[in-house]
């Protein structure tokens, strides 16, 4: 080889190793994200796991974790934050690492039931059960967060040191973690814990009455943030054409796909409209002391009656052709209230068209059970299952009515939302609630099921949706559609705040999402500025997380958002799917590393259930499946668009928000 040759060839090397010195040192500069855990300095943990799990942590040694829990009389010295300056540590009640700190219980002892949060000063903040608690002095630099209403005793306090944040509460968190103290999971969110993981999943109702006085582009962009795929609107508002209102509507359509929100029409029939009601005085349904059915907010109309309905399914159809609408939820059609016949006033369906119904099928009319002072068990009991199947019929009939309506907009998803009857038998008689039956249309028709909590299991805890859970996933083998609902109300006789806040919210979410693919809540506005944050975070479930030198591993059954900063690779392809702060992985385990600086994100936010995602030198290639349409943000002007591999019409919504089809596709983007 001549000289020249030689030196030529060390030449390029040489040139080529320069060029790729900067992408290997950005690559080994950057670092694979820390997986925030927590651990407990006690045998028994109480709450804590159920408490730190609602922010995606886990478990792990005292050495790794970022959060260090010494519970009372857990001996946990003060010195133990030194060897990372970021950790937190929460203290319950007196300690030795408190009183190093010169938090110290005094001789006097207080009696604690109410309790204001400096979060929200204004909610009234109740523990069910009074304590005993020691008034302790804490230091002149803490900042007191939570104090006794009667004495000012301080309960919840932050202090800063050299070495890192302390979190300190007079007493245990209480059994289930949310007893006491609502706002711990916001002070640890202040004191910098930064979650590893978030979900957009998430489905809310939203009520047109209320939040009128916001603006709709802002509602819109906080409702994306909050980890919100789709709003179901209050479709009753708008059954009637109006210009002012359908012009709202249209505006907050318009604004929610521009964030990637889908928008579903909530129907609650019986109840139409106001205007449907007072038109239509001779369809309105009865009770059982022969009064209109006005109950609660609903006005009632009597489906039975054939006039009624056909009037009733031409209103859906055209609100339904008026607006843009991605699906249907089509929500609790049977009968008020829920106490039964305890409450004749409630009592429903006593129409003329179901008395006769049941005087020529049962021999008898059955406003006479209502009448005398005493009921024939036997006729009560047949009305009562009568009421059970013509709830069943009417809400087939409707689905029906659904399917041929969305014959002509292929893209709508259907939903039906039931109220369980399964974990509160008393449902069935009640309001003639059948969820066995009723689940069944999930193999019928292409729908989702959404079980309802009732009111009557309101007050009880998070847990609920376990066994709610349990008593549904053997009644249909579609698991990947069935969906709870959550709502989220002020409540009678409920501790520690009426309206579900906190760490009990947080813990709702949480433990419904881990064992439900679809979760959604009543309504946008039950959620304040103070809750917001915990909303896409509780709502992330990932099932493993390993972080290893140079790779993370994820497993999640439904897809996440992986806290990342720069280009990521999954499974050793470059992944185009992030945003500059998260990787969205698709459901399944995953490897997550590190990429080269030159490959920019080109889908930023996805709404459909992602399967995969490849980068192409002019644009990308995704597969997913949605049950309505899906929502793609591009960081490029997209310029053409194949659907299966055949030319489709662009459809972008505000600044490169990409619509595509209803189904399962695979789709190029073209920039």
């Amino acid at each position: 080889m001549s000289t020249f040759r030689l030196l030529l060839r060390i030449f390029l090397f040489v040139a080529c190793l320069m060029t790729a010195i900067p992408f290997l040192t950005d690559i080994a500069a950057a670092e694979i994200p820390e997986v925030p855990g927590f651990y407990i300095a006690a045998d028994q943990p109480g709450a804590w796991p159920d408490i730190l799990r609602s922010l995606g942590l886990r478990e792990q040694a005292s050495d790794h974790a970022r959060v260090i829990i010494a519970p009372e009389g857990s001996g946990v010295e003060p010195g133990l934050m030194k060897s990372r300056p970021d950790r937190i540590l929460i203290l319950e009640g007196d300690s030795k690492a408190a009183r190093a700190l010169g938090i110290c219980p005094t001789s006097r002892h207080v009696r604690v039931r109410k309790v204001r949060d400096a979060h929200r000063p204004t909610l009234p903040i109740v523990w069910e059960k009074a304590m005993d608690v020691p008034v302790f002095k804490v230091p002149r630099e803490a900042k007191i967060l939570l104090w006794d209403c009667v004495h000012h005793a301080p309960l919840m306090a932050v202090l800063q040191t050299e070495t890192g944040g302390v979190l300190w509460i007079a007493t245990s968190p209480g059994t289930h973690g949310y007893e006491r103290y609502p706002f711990i999971l916001q002070t640890l969110l202040e004191m910098g814990l930064k979650p590893m993981f978030e979900s957009r999943r998430l489905w809310a109702f939203f009520d047109p009455a209320f939040q009128r006085d916001r603006d709709i582009d802002e509602l819109a962009c906080e409702w994306r943030q909050m980890g919100l795929a789709s709003i179901h609107v209050g479709a009753w508002d708008y059954f009637e054409a109006s210009t002012v209102e359908d012009a709202r509507l249209r505006k907050l359509i318009e604004a929610c796909h521009r964030e990637g929100i889908l928008v579903y029409a909530w129907l609650e029939l019986p109840h139409v409209s106001v205007k449907f009601w007072n038109r239509h005085s001779q369809w309105r349904e009865k009770t059982a002391l022969k009064k209109d059915a006005e109950v609660g907010w609903r006005l009632l109309m009597n489906l039975a009656n054939p006039d009624c309905r056909r009037a009733v399914v031409e209103g859906v159809r055209s609100m339904l052709e008026r607006f843009d609408w991605d699906g249907v939820n089509f929500a609790e059609l049977y009968f008020d209230g829920v106490e039964g016949i305890r409450n004749l006033e409630e009592f429903t369906p006593l129409n003329n068209d179901v008395r006769r119904d049941v005087k020529a099928a049962y021999g008898f009319d059955p406003m006479e059970l209502f009448s005398g002072s005493r009921r024939d068990p036997g006729k009560l009991r047949a009305f009562l299952e009568y009421r059970v199947d013509l709830a069943a019929r009417l809400q087939e009939l409707w689905i029906e009515e659904l399917e041929k309506m969305r014959a002509e907009k292929p893209h709508l998803d259907l939903v039906l939302t039931y109220v369980d009857d399964r974990f509160d038998s008393t449902m069935r008689d009640a309001i003639g609630a059948d969820a066995a039956r009723s689940i069944r249309e999930i193999d019928r028709h292409d729908l989702t099921f959404i079980i309802e909590d009732p009111c009557t299991l309101w007050r009880m805890g998070p847990k609920r949706y376990t066994e709610i859970a349990a008593r549904y996933r053997p009644l249909t083998l579609r698991q990947e559609r069935l969906g709870v609902d959550i709502n989220i109300v002020k409540r009678n006789n409920a501790y520690p705040t009426k309206q579900q806040t906190g760490v009990e919210l947080a813990q709702l979410i949480r433990t419904a999402a881990t064992f439900f693919p679809t979760v959604m809540y009543y309504y946008t506005g039950s959620i304040g500025p103070m809750d917001a944050p915990l909303l896409p975070v509780a709502s992330a479930v990932v099932s493993q997380v390993e972080r290893f030198e140079d790779a993370l591993m994820v497993e999640s059954p439904y897809g996440v958002g992986v806290r990342w900063v720069g280009p990521a690779t999954l499974d050793g392809k470059t992944w185009p799917v992030q945003d500059g702060e998260r990787v969205w992985a698709p459901p399944g385990k995953h490897i997550l590393r590190c990429a080269i600086p030159d490959a920019p994100p080109l889908v930023t936010d996805f709404t459909g259930n992602l399967e995969s995602a490849v980068t192409k030198p002019d644009g990308v290639e995704i597969t997913y499946n949605s049950q309505s349409r899906a929502f793609a943000r591009l960081s490029h002007k997209p310029l053409r668009l194949l659907v299966d591999g055949r030319e489709d019409t662009l459809v972008v919504r505000g600044r490169y928000v990409l619509q595509l089809p209803r189904g399962g596709h695979m789709v190029r983007i073209f920039w």
